[in-house]
């Protein structure tokens, strides 16, 4: 039984480090609420077609 990968801590062992694009986007409280805003027009936009039909 032999090991194909023997080396320890290479780069396939770390998970992907967020850019600052990203991290900004999970810590800003404006962009949630703007996200937040979005969706719900979203979900009400689809409510008002289901109770016209």
């Amino acid at each position: 039984m032999t090991a194909k990968n023997r080396e320890p801590y290479q780069q396939a062992y770390y998970p992907p480090v967020p850019t600052r694009v990203t991290r900004y986007m999970r810590t800003s409280i404006v962009w949630q609420l703007y996200r937040f805003i979005v969706i719900n027009l979203k979900i009400l936009k689809l409510m008002m077609k289901a109770h016209t039909h």
